[in-house]
């Protein structure tokens, strides 16, 4: 009997870090010679990063949207709206089709990713195969990204009514995604950090599965460092880019770098507060969007230093990239990235302390050997533990053990 596995996956995934960790293991999935099939209801995106030409076969099944209804961030979770493009009832009926048809065929084993608009997919009530449901958050409900989330809404006249309103979706949305996660038999997390998550929020298990980055894409190019400073991510409150401006402006004038927000989403509110918050403190920052994957590897190069401090970040891609191109990663040390950055080995964890913060980055940007030092400690680690082949035999293992799983 062949050891190469027939394989059915399922995504609802907006363009981001999932799309872009899915993209990886369905490459490695079909490079090493499984057959892979992608069943997709029409909401998902696959304009960022296709996946048509790294499986056999691609089947979409439509889902009824609604025209009057705007996408509005979300206080709690990186779930991009509030008030859904779609209708829920249609999605559901298209997640339904979707696995009886997987149900109907011969696959082994299915891989299903979360859902855009509902976290937990509705696919997990009506699959009958074997299936891997990876998690790559639960819904966020942390009062700190709360609060941080209510800063751009801070001065609107209407926001004790939109808070109320959020309140009453939320509530509703987080008792579906709990009720229809139960249906899961086995599931992944993308770090320690997140299978206490998953463990706190649904009382569930899950087996952590490191992702991993494409070191073909992510490489060192021996460019030149460049007087900047760069940040990757959607421009939203819960990523941070506050705190790190606000900790820009405690290095001397003389010496503070000019800023790069790489942003291709984000909320165009919170975009503009950021330009004002900058200029107002010195702080020479540009937000860049429609960057596309060689110009970020190229930035990612030239950067004397890659900044990030997210909110809790479950897992995080960007410093993973940054430290395949050979950039230090100067982090604060809170969720998953505690997991991938070895301090004063690949990088430097600080505290959420803007003092600190600023001080790691100006003796890091002071110190051309350590920056060196760093570097090269950066390329190993990341070839050694955390390519896509680590992280895609990392999951073959686990989509290999689900297919003998007794619930």
């Amino acid at each position: 009997m062949s050891d190469k596995l027939k394989i059915a996956i399922f995504h609802n995934l907006p363009s981001g870090g999932a799309k872009r960790a899915l993209h990886g293991f369905v490459k490695y999935l079909s490079e090493t010679g499984h057959t892979v099939d992608l069943f997709i209801p029409s909401t998902a995106d696959e304009d960022f990063l296709p996946l048509t030409d790294l499986v056999r076969e691609v089947k979409v099944f439509p889902v009824k949207k609604s025209r009057f209804r705007s996408l509005v961030y979300s206080t709690f979770s990186y779930v991009p709206a509030i008030f859904k493009p779609i209708s829920f009832r249609h999605l559901e009926e298209s997640q339904k089709k979707i696995a009886e048809t997987i149900n109907n065929s011969d696959y082994q084993v299915v891989f299903s990713e979360q859902d855009q608009f509902v976290m937990a997919p509705y696919f997990l009530k009506y699959i009958e195969k074997p299936t891997v449901f990876y998690c790559q958050q639960p819904p966020r409900k942390e009062k700190i990204l709360e609060k941080v989330s209510q800063q751009k809404r801070k001065d609107r006249f209407l926001e004790p009514l939109i808070q109320l309103y959020v309140n009453h979706v939320m509530s509703k949305e987080l008792k579906t995604d709990y009720d229809t996660v139960q249906y899961s038999k086995y599931m992944l997390a993308n770090s320690y950090f997140s299978h206490e998550s998953i463990l706190k929020s649904y009382g569930l298990n899950s087996y952590v599965s490191y992702l991993g980055v494409d070191t073909e894409l992510f490489k060192p190019l021996e460019l030149p460092e460049e007087n900047f400073v760069l940040s990757v991510g959607t421009c939203i409150p819960p990523k941070g880019y506050d705190f790190i401006i606000n900790s820009l402006a405690l290095i001397e004038s003389d010496k503070r770098p000019k800023l790069f927000i790489v942003s291709n989403m984000g909320d165009e509110l919170w975009k503009e507060h950021l330009r004002n918050m900058a200029s107002d403190l010195g702080v020479d920052m540009e937000i860049l969007r429609l960057i596309d994957d060689e110009k970020l590897v190229t930035l990612y190069n030239q950067a004397k230093i890659v900044l990030y401090a997210p909110y809790l970040e479950p897992f995080g891609l960007v410093p993973l990239e940054a430290m395949a191109c050979g950039t230090p990663v100067v982090a604060v040390k809170e969720g998953g990235v505690r997991e991938t950055v070895i301090h004063n080995e690949t990088g430097i964890l600080t505290q959420r302390d803007e003092s600190l913060f600023a001080d790691a980055i100006i003796n890091l940007l002071d110190d051309d050997k350590k920056r060196i030092k760093l570097s090269k400690q950066a390329v190993e680690s990341v070839r050694t533990s955390w390519t896509l082949g680590k992280a895609g035999e990392r999951l073959l293992w686990h989509l290999k053990r689900v297919m003998g799983y007794k619930s």
